[in-house]
């Protein structure tokens, strides 16, 4: 949204970080990345309503019903309806500190988040991997006779058997994996844990990476340098992000998101047969919607449905 289309209100003086319902609600958000996204947002909002705000010097307890509304539809002229109701999210939250810190008055309060989220569908971002483009990956690592081609393996096999997020890894410690049994304990988005199970070739490639990291306590997956030797630092967000690129250049396997492989994971256990309630729980999905989302069962009725039509043209040189 540009300044252009900012919606004017008066500028506020800066408050105190501890009385400013933005901070309060950032700061009961479980994870990093939820934080800073949804700062982001609340940064756009407020520039949205002042010209000269941000989300530390917006006076929040001041916005009403008109305001709200306001938002929204100046969003849904620039943003997909899923980007929307994330902001609208971010921004009933905030209301709600601002309330909850006696702020602003419960009718108010009521009001302002009385306003409707969008209604719409959008196609889904991103795409599954196939079998051939997993196994070309693994096997771009195997033949990376270093320490990295090892720990890669183990990285990818891993995301792709518990569809992890890039998060998620990072914060993996070796004690959260059981080799004798499998299972492996995940903190996940809002500090909530579950476990995943590392079976066949999975735990195959993370036995592998284990025989060289060693017991020693720290983080399941560290960083090695140029030389090959292991450190003791975790290995970063960035570093899985380049990681995959490097991996999928050498296998030449098109271009594709870490996310992507935690998209393959859940598609892939649909395919199978698996449960969505099952296949939920797994990702750490707080409802079976969000699950459904990934399902690409209903895209293939499709393509077999439109297969069934007969277009009766023979082509130019026939």
């Amino acid at each position: 949204m540009t300044k252009s289309n900012a919606i004017i209100a008066p500028a506020s003086s800066e408050i105190q970080i501890d009385q400013n319902p933005a901070a309060i609600y950032i700061a009961s958000l479980g994870s990093e990345s939820g934080r800073r996204t949804m700062l982001q947002v609340l940064n756009l909002i407020a520039g949205s309503i002042s010209r000269n705000e941000n989300a530390m010097t917006m006076d929040w307890s001041s916005l009403r019903f008109q305001h709200v509304a306001a938002v929204r539809s100046k969003m849904q002229e620039h943003y997909k309806p899923a980007t929307v109701n994330k902001a609208l999210a971010a921004l009933k939250g905030t209301l709600r500190a601002s309330w909850q810190s006696g702020q602003m008055s419960a009718e108010d309060y009521q009001k302002a988040v009385s306003v409707k989220g969008v209604r719409g569908e959008t196609i889904p971002t991103g795409r599954e991997l196939s079998s051939g483009e997993l196994a070309a990956l693994l096997s771009s690592c195997e033949e990376d006779p270093s320490p990295a081609g090892v720990r890669d393996a183990a990285v990818i096999a891993v995301m792709y058997s518990c569809g992890l997020r890039r998060a998620e890894v990072v914060t993996l410690d070796y004690a959260d994996y059981d080799d004798e049994s499998g299972r492996l304990a995940i903190r996940g988005k809002g500090k909530k844990e579950r476990t995943a199970y590392i079976t066949g070739g999975a735990a195959l490639a993370l036995n592998d990476w284990l025989s060289l990291r060693g017991s020693n306590p720290g983080a399941l997956f560290v960083a090695v340098n140029k030389a090959g030797v292991l450190g003791d630092a975790r290995i970063t967000s960035q570093a899985i992000y380049n990681m995959l690129q490097k991996r999928a250049s050498e296998a030449g396997v098109k271009p594709f998101s870490p996310h992507d492989m935690r998209r393959t994971f859940v598609s892939d256990l649909l395919d199978s047969g698996a449960d969505i309630a099952t296949v939920s729980k797994m990702a750490g999905h707080a409802n079976v919607t969000t699950t459904a989302r990934y399902d690409r069962r209903p895209e293939d009725a499709k393509r077999k449905a439109a297969s069934l039509l007969h277009v009766p043209y023979h082509g130019r040189g026939a």
